[in-house]
This record gives structure tokens, C-alpha cells and sequence, in this order.
């Protein structure tokens, strides 16, 4: 009986420090990201969290008691206090290329965006700034496509939707951090409430064109097996969205809220069955999961469509002043 006594005590030990460990290296990371101050106050912040639980754990093991427990719990509750204050803005000084929010007035058929990006990239510092406003007829919409950009890995990618109108127009739409003036992109950050999100609406000839041309991105472009009514509801879900970050805006969360789960949450309002998958959260292998729904026509294996799909090789061979979506669809057709 004693046995099993010490067992059971051993697995509660067990078990509170690695609830303790995780919940600790959580608090140091919210505490790193989101302190205010400079870089070496945050840093301090961050450490003396560390040393805090640390210490915590080492009277646990020491003097064999499970009070300094419950002065932990103590100190998580404030954390997590602090933590609930920090909310989401529209009000910070923000890079160029996401410094406007997208917003839609809708008539009828026909839907006028406004701050539509259109920017001309000579490198990833050096571009013409230009914002612009567009009327799009949905009755002209004739085609919708997934394009996937791809940076480090296969399995990491960025995916956008971009929707085709018969006057040989492409829009893209897609779900971006809106990163501060001099930030940086980090996944890690993307879990603590680092950058917001932000709905960018944008001609091929930029929002792709910059990822394959100026970033060497690996580009993908995916036609989908979609009716007119479903892609009319898909884009006006979108601009449905960019209207509400305007004036609820949101976080951008590594996981939960990216360029594939809002997108995923928007589909789902059309199509309540659409089933969830990992492949929506490691995005490199979306594809997988378009041809697995019907999204690609099955005339064509995967491995087919992946071959078909690439754009990048002919988005740098593309000319000044040329059609760059005629450019990049060429061998589609």
C-alpha cells in the first residue's frame, strides 16, 4: 500500500513540474514578446520569470512541500491577467506594404474595394508605393485559383486565392501578419500576440510577382474545380472579412488564425461539411487536401497537378510591362 502511495506521489510530482516546466516557458515567451520596453528590459522581464519558477521547483524538490505550488499558481493568474489586457489595434506605425486596410462597399453584382495594393517591386527595399480603388462585376467571375508560395521547406508555404474575371483580370486575396515599421516575421512570435492580421487584396503582378521575382519564392498555382456560386460567396466572404478587421481588428496566431485556418473558417461558412485536416495547418501539402475535397479535377493525379502547377520558372521570365497572369498561366491553357 505504501508502494503505491509513493508511486502515485511520484507521478503527481511528476506531472505538476512538467505542467509547471511548460507553463513556465510559456510565461517567459509572453513575457519576451509583449513587455514593454526596450530589448534589454524584456530580456530582464523574460529571465527573472525563469529564475522565479525555477527557484519555486528547487524549494518544491528541497523541502519536500507542495506550498510554493500555490504561490505559482498565485503568480500565473497575474500573468495571465496581464496577458488578457493586451488586445489588438488598428493603431501602430506599420510597414508600407500593410500600412492600409482593405475595405469592400458591395451593389448588386458589383463590389468596389478600396485599397487595393498594387505596388511595383525592384527589391524587397525598393518599390513604387501605390494604392488604388476597383470595381469588380461578380457576374463577369470566371475562375478561382490556390497559389501556394513556398520558402525553406516544402512542407511551409503561404497560400492566397485568386479569382479571375473575364475582362482577364486576377485578384488575389491574402491573409498576411501586419507587420510594424522594422519588424520582423517570426513563427514563434505568431503564437503571443506579436502581429496582428491583416486582409491584403492585390493584382498577381504584385502580391505573387514579389514572392517569386524579389523574395525567390517557389510558387504554385492550383485551378479550382469550384461553380460560380461558390466562388461568388467565396469572395464576398472575403471582403465580408475585410471589413470586420477594420473595425474588430485581430491577432495573427501560427496555428489557429493563418492564411489557411481563415480561409479554411470562411470555406466552412459555405460548406458546414468541410472536413478539418492536419494538412491545413502544415500548408506545403494543401494540394493533398484540395484533391482529397474535390477541389482539383481528378482527370489529373496529384503528383500531376504539382508538376502542372508550378509558376515560378516562367513569374521570372516574365517581362517588364507583359500580362504577367497571362505570363504564368500560359502552359495551363
Amino acid at each position: 500500500m505504501k508502494g503505491l502511495r509513493a508511486i502515485g506521489a511520484l507521478l503527481s510530482f511528476a506531472l505538476a513540474a512538467l505542467v509547471t516546466i511548460i507553463s513556465g516557458a510559456w510565461g517567459a515567451l509572453a513575457l519576451w514578446y509583449q513587455l514593454p520596453g526596450s530589448h534589454a528590459a524584456r530580456a530582464l522581464g523574460a529571465s527573472l520569470w525563469v529564475a522565479a519558477v525555477l527557484a519555486l521547483i528547487a524549494v518544491v524538490i528541497l523541502r519536500r512541500t507542495w506550498w510554493p505550488l500555490g504561490g505559482y499558481v498565485l503568480m500565473y493568474a497575474l500573468l495571465l491577467s496581464w496577458w488578457s489586457t493586451i488586445v489588438p489595434t488598428n493603431h501602430r506605425v506599420w510597414a508600407d506594404d500593410v500600412s492600409r486596410l482593405l475595405t469592400s462597399t458591395v451593389h448588386g453584382s458589383m463590389v468596389t474595394l478600396h485599397n487595393v495594393r498594387d505596388f511595383t517591386w525592384h527589391s524587397a527595399d525598393d518599390y513604387d508605393e501605390h494604392w488604388v480603388t476597383q470595381s469588380y462585376d461578380l457576374d463577369q467571375l470566371v475562375s478561382a485559383d490556390a497559389v501556394l508560395s513556398h520558402w525553406g521547406s516544402q512542407a511551409i508555404a503561404h497560400a492566397m486565392i485568386s479569382f479571375g474575371f473575364d475582362d482577364g483580370r486576377h485578384l488575389v486575396f491574402s491573409v498576411e501578419i501586419r507587420k510594424r515599421r522594422g519588424q520582423k516575421f517570426s513563427s514563434i512570435g505568431g503564437f503571443f500576440k506579436n502581429f496582428e492580421s491583416i486582409l491584403i487584396a492585390s493584382p498577381e503582378s504584385d502580391i505573387v510577382r514579389v514572392r517569386t521575382n524579389v523574395r525567390g519564392e517557389d510558387d504554385y498555382l492550383y485551378p479550382l474545380s469550384m461553380s460560380r456560386d461558390a466562388m461568388r460567396a467565396l469572395f464576398l466572404s472575403y471582403t465580408a472579412t475585410a471589413n470586420r478587421l477594420v473595425d474588430h481588428p485581430e491577432f495573427y496566431n501560427t496555428i489557429t488564425s493563418n492564411c489557411t485556418t481563415m480561409v479554411y473558417r470562411m470555406a466552412r461558412q459555405l460548406d458546414p461539411g468541410l472536413p478539418w485536416d492536419a494538412r491545413l495547418l502544415v500548408t506545403g501539402y494543401l494540394p493533398g487536401y484540395l484533391y482529397k475535397i474535390g477541389a482539383l479535377d481528378h482527370r489529373l493525379t496529384l503528383d500531376e497537378w504539382n508538376q502542372r502547377a508550378r509558376i515560378t520558372e516562367r513569374a521570372r521570365a516574365s517581362k517588364a510591362g507583359e500580362d504577367f497572369s497571362a505570363a504564368i498561366r500560359a502552359p495551363l491553357r
